[in-house]
């Protein structure tokens, strides 16, 4: 797939991201050092943390860059940090971002990219033969089984971006490894798309904030040719990794995490003693994490209560 792309860009956008945050702190008056990781390549979680310990940081934020709370991945990058702290015998304050699709400024900075891409391409989201399409990281079943809220989070976004950009007509499918053979969530992009009457297919990588394989080959290439096989169109809306509303956004949630934009400061004692609406830094709303029950581990999630995930309406059923 690299060889097909030319190279994944994932890693040079991921560490442009980290010093605009950097930059965008900086202009703030904070005092801050960012350290761009990964889960699964090099410079590792381990060598970051092992860096920021050695240059003496104090308060240590770790932020995830997946908007939408999923057990594989923000949940697992946040484990990850913890262990490393364990690893290392450190202990510095600790704080922690898992979902943040809830927060508003992301919401309107991913509805602006969608509106702009579509008047740039004259294209229009009232046609009739147009249909924005959302395409979603799959996440394995199990994972819903265990509490992982990451589908009905999935739901929630797309229903109110498509509402933000004036979309009456959406459609969501995933985007799984159908190489592991565990159940994923469904449909499966292509069975979503063979079922859309639409000839048009505005498509949305509702998932990903740096462009990668999953969006320049399996997007670009393999489901454009499958989309193309079917008589349809896609018109792939890229990722907004370089705005820089994002790196405000980014920066909003640090400062809040560390207790500087307002009032979240001190973690309660415990979660049932936090107020039931979570705490609130400026323009974001933030409660103790559900699915990354972690201490130190804040999300713009909240404590809501969700309908029930549509696999266990489905296993009910069965029952």
């Amino acid at each position: 797939e690299y060889e097909e792309i030319g190279g994944s860009p994932l890693n040079r956008q991921a560490d442009e991201q980290a010093e605009a945050l950097e930059n965008e702190l900086r202009a703030r008056g904070r005092r801050a050092r960012t350290y761009s990781v990964y889960q699964f390549t090099e410079p590792s979680i381990a060598q970051g943390v092992r860096e920021a310990r050695e240059e003496g940081v104090d308060v240590l934020v770790a932020l995830p860059v997946y908007p939408i709370c999923g057990r594989s991945t923000t949940v697992a990058a946040l484990e990850t940090v913890r262990d490393c702290l364990n690893d290392e015998g450190w202990d510095p304050t600790f704080r922690g971002v898992s979902g943040w699709h809830q927060a508003e400024a992301y919401a309107q900075l991913r509805a602006e990219n969608i509106r702009s891409f579509v008047h740039q391409h004259g294209l229009d989201l009232q046609d009739a033969e147009t249909i924005l399409y959302f395409s979603v990281h799959g996440t394995p079943i199990k994972y819903l089984d265990e509490g992982n809220r990451y589908d009905r989070y999935v739901e929630e976004q797309c229903r109110d971006i498509a509402q933000r950009v004036g979309a009456d007509r959406y459609a969501v499918g995933f985007q799984n490894h159908t190489n592991r053979r565990v159940a994923w969530t469904q449909p499966d992009n292509e069975d979503r798309i063979r079922q859309t009457a639409e000839r048009r297919l505005v498509v949305v990588p509702i998932s990903f904030l740096h462009e990668q394989s999953e969006t320049l080959a399996e997007l670009d290439h393999e489901l454009k040719d499958f989309v193309e096989g079917l008589g349809k169109e896609l018109h792939r809306v890229p990722v907004p990794h370089d705005s820089g509303d994002f790196a405000a956004l980014l920066a909003d949630l640090v400062e809040a995490l560390v207790g500087l934009a307002g009032e979240v400061a001190e973690e309660p004692e415990g979660v049932a003693e936090e107020p039931e609406g979570g705490m609130t830094s400026g323009t974001l709303a933030l409660s103790r994490c559900r699915c990354a029950p972690l201490d130190g581990v804040w999300c713009t999630n909240g404590n809501r209560e969700l309908p029930p995930s549509p696999y266990a309406r489905e296993r009910q059923a069965v029952s």
